[in-house]
């Protein structure tokens, strides 16, 4: 799945550099996360980098969005592939 923030952000600024896939932007009122973008860190991480970070626990799994690990490893593939 896709992460997700929630309206509990208080626009930190940690997230944002921490995502390697550069899926999180700062959005109107929060940050905002790509779900074309991410992929839950698979590829790079053990574990998602802008959850480790997040101060206020506010990043769940987008329940709107639901993906494997094997998925989430092929988005990233398709990411990191030159244009």
């Amino acid at each position: 799945m896709a992460l997700l923030i929630t309206t509990q952000c208080i626009n930190c600024d940690v997230c944002e550099p921490a995502c390697p896939n550069e899926a999180i932007y700062p959005g109107e009122d929060i940050y905002e996360i790509d779900p074309a973008r991410c992929t839950e860190c698979v590829g790079h991480f053990e574990e998602p980098q802008c959850r480790k970070v997040c101060p206020v626990d506010c990043i769940p799994l987008d329940p709107a969005r639901p993906e494997s690990r094997e998925e989430l490893l092929l988005k990233f593939e398709r990411l990191c592939r030159p244009d």
